[in-house]
């Protein structure tokens, strides 16, 4: 009764933000941009630079799974990385896209779990943390206006952040913590002790590999200026005036850290919301004619589009890819368990 519960709001919550940010839109605004002519051109362009990012994204998954010798082609990584990208969208329950390659991969490689497992932390970790260097690193450089309190704010918490990060990434770097009395006090922490635990082991496994490290960080940081690049590319194609492209690095990047939150599926909802309000906040001469929750929507239309690749892998693979579901939702409990 509890899972359903939770599986409900997970559908319905992140439905009603959306709705209740599409009723704020003022339905003038809604039939202009209906009337208006698109630019389809440019709306064409940032499917294909969104397609790219995420493209990268299974090439760096693949580098990091040859990097701890697992034997693993390129072609595995995409078709696991499509099924992985559509879970994140439909994967409402407990299995979302990490979960679902970590056990797909560790299923072939049955006695190299762990390893199958740290790809997919590090995997995550990089992405996530390359979100703030981003972001910091346009926001060092001046390509976004600090003119309200609240841009100020949201600034300097992700210089902040970052800056929080680094000092983390150099503590896990140091030999003696991943095997001393801190990080086993840290592991044995009740709730996120396992958590802890496992990205701990990650760092461990990939310690000494600085150069394939630094190769992969770039890639994310590519990977989050591209999408920024698609979300500005949207923005033009439907709208006339539009924030520039320096504004879009700030809010695309916390749009997507918003869009993180593990409860929502696929960050929906959240992503939304934020973009609606950054698009407020962030511009130093206001949206223009462009109403974020909108692009937003569009946006999440481009990437339901990428995932539809997903859906080829999952009929050609039916079978095996239902397994590798109860497996992973299994797993999924014994974590929460842990």
């Amino acid at each position: 009764m509890k899972k359903t519960i939770i599986t409900l709001l997970k559908i319905l919550l992140p439905l009603a933000i959306i709705v209740w940010l599409l009723m704020s839109v003022d339905p003038d605004d809604l039939r202009h941009l209906r009337d208006r002519p698109k630019d389809w051109g440019t709306l064409g362009l940032a499917f294909a630079v969104a397609m790219l990012a995420v493209c990268m994204t299974f090439v760096r998954w693949y580098l990091l799974v040859r990097t701890l010798h697992i034997p693993f082609r390129l072609r595995d990584a995409f078709r696991l990385g499509f099924l992985g990208f559509l879970l994140n969208f439909v994967g409402v329950g407990s299995v979302g896209g990490d979960l679902f390659k970590a056990v797909f991969i560790a299923r072939e490689q049955s006695s190299r779990r762990a390893e199958a497992v740290a790809t997919v932390v590090v995997d995550r970790v990089v992405g996530l943390y390359a979100l703030l260097l981003v972001t910091s690193a346009v926001i060092l450089l001046g390509g976004a206006s600090q003119s309200t309190p609240a841009v100020t704010a949201i600034c300097n918490a992700t210089l902040f952040a970052t800056a929080v990060g680094a000092i983390g990434i150099m503590t896990l770097l140091v030999p003696g913590f991943t095997r001393g009395s801190l990080s086993e006090f840290l592991t044995g922490l009740p709730k996120i002790g396992h958590t802890v635990g496992r990205l701990i082991e990650s760092v461990r496994m990939f310690r000494n590999r600085y150069d394939v490290m630094g190769l992969i960080l770039l890639m994310s940081m590519g990977v989050h200026t591209l999408l920024a690049f698609s979300i500005f590319l949207i923005a033009r194609g439907l709208f006339g005036q539009t924030p520039t492209l320096g504004e879009h690095m700030i809010i695309v990047p916390l749009s997507n850290v918003a869009g993180a939150i593990p409860f929502m599926p696929g960050g929906l909802g959240t992503f939304e919301f934020a973009m609606e309000k950054l698009y407020t906040y962030v511009p130093a001469n206001g949206p223009g004619d462009v109403i974020g929750v909108l692009v937003a929507l569009s946006y999440r239309i481009v990437t339901i589009a990428i995932a539809g690749v997903g859906v080829v892998f999952y009929w050609t693979s039916r079978q095996e890819v239902r397994e590798v579901m109860n497996e992973a939702e299994h797993a999924a409990v014994d974590d929460a368990t842990a």
